[in-house]
Parts: C-alpha cells; sequence; structure tokens
C-alpha cells in the first residue's frame, strides 16, 4: 500500500455518521405534541425538545406562536380557534359566531402553510343527539366550502363525556362519523382522541380500522389518568398505532399526555412506542 493510500485508509471517515444519519428510516407514523400539556417549559424549548426527538411538530397553537414553531423548522400540526368544548355547533345560535371565527381563521391558517383546524360539537345541555347532529350538519356545511378552498381540514373532535368533560355531544365515533358523512366534505372530519374513545367505547383498531376514511388527525394519552403511554397504562399503543398504519393512515399522531416524570424523556419514549 502506497503512502497516499495508508494515510486515506487511516484518515477519519469525514461525513461517515452524517450519510449514517441520512439513511436512518424515517418513523412510519409522522408524530408532534401538544402544547399545553408541557406547560411547564417554554415553547422554544419544547420545540427544541421536540425537534431533537423526531416530532415534525406542535399541537393546538394559535397564531401567536406560529413564527416560533416555523423558526425551528416545526409545523403547526392542529391549529386552535373554531368554537370552545361546550360551546359548538349542535345549537344554531352558535352558528354565526362560529362561521365568522371560520371566515377569519381558515385563510390564515392557509396562509401559514398549515393544513389543521380543530372544533368542537358542544355539550348536550338538554339537546337530543338527534337535534345536535343535525344542527352540526347545518353549521359545518356553512364553512365546508371555504374549508375545502383553502385545503384546511375541519376537524371536529371526539371527547369522553364519562370523565373528563361531562355532557359533551360528540363523545362517540358513530355520531362524529355520521357527522362527517352527512356534511359530506373530505375537510370536514374527525380528531379521533385515543385517550377519549378508550374510555368511551375501546375497541380501538377496529374502529379505526371500520372508520379511517373520517379519522384527520390522532391525540394519544394514557388511560387511566392521561399519563405517560407506557406499561403503566391499558392502551397498547404499539398495537393501536399498527392499525392506524395498516389502516393507511396518512395524518399525525400528536402525544396529548400529561407527564409524570422527566418531560423529554416521556415524549422520547412516547415517540418510539409509536414508531411501529
Amino acid at each position: 500500500m502506497g503512502m497516499g493510500a495508508a494515510a486515506l485508509a487511516s484518515a477519519p471517515i469525514v461525513g461517515a455518521q452524517g450519510d449514517e444519519a441520512q439513511s436512518a428510516p424515517k418513523p412510519k407514523l409522522r408524530q408532534s405534541v401538544s402544547r399545553w400539556c408541557f406547560g411547564g417549559m417554554s415553547l422554544d424549548d419544547l420545540c427544541k425538545a421536540a425537534k431533537d426527538i423526531g416530532l415534525m411538530g406542535i399541537d393546538l397553537l394559535g397564531e401567536s406562536d406560529w413564527d416560533t414553531v416555523r423558526k425551528h423548522g416545526l409545523e403547526c400540526t392542529m391549529v386552535v380557534g373554531i368554537g370552545t368544548i361546550p360551546d359548538g355547533w349542535n345549537r344554531v345560535k352558535n352558528h354565526d359566531k362560529l362561521v365568522a371565527e371560520a371566515e377569519q381563521l381558515i385563510p390564515k391558517v392557509a396562509a401559514a402553510g398549515w393544513t389543521n383546524v380543530v372544533t368542537f360539537s358542544g355539550n348536550r345541555a338538554g339537546i337530543s343527539d338527534d337535534e345536535g347532529l343535525a344542527n352540526c350538519v347545518i353549521g359545518l356545511k356553512r364553512i365546508a366550502a371555504l374549508a375545502e378552498r383553502h385545503k384546511v381540514t375541519v376537524c371536529v373532535e371526539l371527547l369522553n363525556s364519562k370523565r373528563s368533560h361531562p355532557d359533551y355531544q360528540c363523545d362517540r365515533t358513530p355520531w362524529g362519523v355520521e357527522l362527517c358523512g352527512r356534511v359530506g366534505s373530505e375537510r370536514v372530519k374527525l380528531l379521533y382522541d385515543i385517550f377519549h374513545m378508550q374510555i368511551m367505547e375501546g375497541d380501538l383498531c377496529d374502529t379505526i380500522r371500520e372508520n379511517i376514511a373520517y379519522i384527520a388527525h390522532v391525540h394519544t394519552g394514557g388511560v387511566p389518568g392521561r399519563a405517560e403511554i407506557d406499561a403503566t397504562q391499558e392502551i397498547n399503543y404499539p398495537r393501536v398505532c399498527k392499525a392506524l398504519l395498516d389502516a393507511g393512515y396518512k395524518g399525525v399522531v400528536a402525544h396529548e399526555f400529561v407527564p409524570k416524570r422527566d418531560p423529554v424523556t416521556s415524549l422520547r419514549e412516547a415517540f418510539r412506542i409509536c414508531d411501529v
């Protein structure tokens, strides 16, 4: 071996680690994290941790936080701003206000490059499920064309009414699916919250498989208590995430658990658990 060859052979291979990192497989599911669960961290610190872990965005942010996530090369994977959990689309008297909020927000979301906005059915407060469903359909149809034009998906969140949000109306998957089917828009779909639906109905994997066409976004959370999604709780998240992949899910899985341990360690573990 000549001197030049020997020197080359003994020299460190600059960039080898970088090449290996670049060739590392991308996560099979796109994952993000809900801001409110990590309120003990600044948004900057949460973004840094998310980026380091391999998450692609931050969930449930208002307009004032968009520049921060963009600065870190992340996305706002779910925008807040159309209605509230108790006061939603199931009452006609709310429609004009909600439509005005949507007309103001959806173009801004599209201009920012984001694609999802959360909204809510509202609480029953004496309204039957049939009446609430019909009212939600009327109201959401008023903003469907706007959402379609701007390519922004309005996500009606499924929440449990058994423990966390008493009297909330969109508390079961069949009700939410019926709502989306009646609205009939590719831009009005469901935010399927695994934590909430485990409490209300279980049967997660088959429910996902049967209704995947109506699921635009997913939240995680440990049952009981919305803690870490590890072996301390009852949901088999690797199995549920495999069901999402097998069903052809293309959306984001956003971690919405409240960490009981070091938050970054818990978030890193959640990412690994769901990277099936």
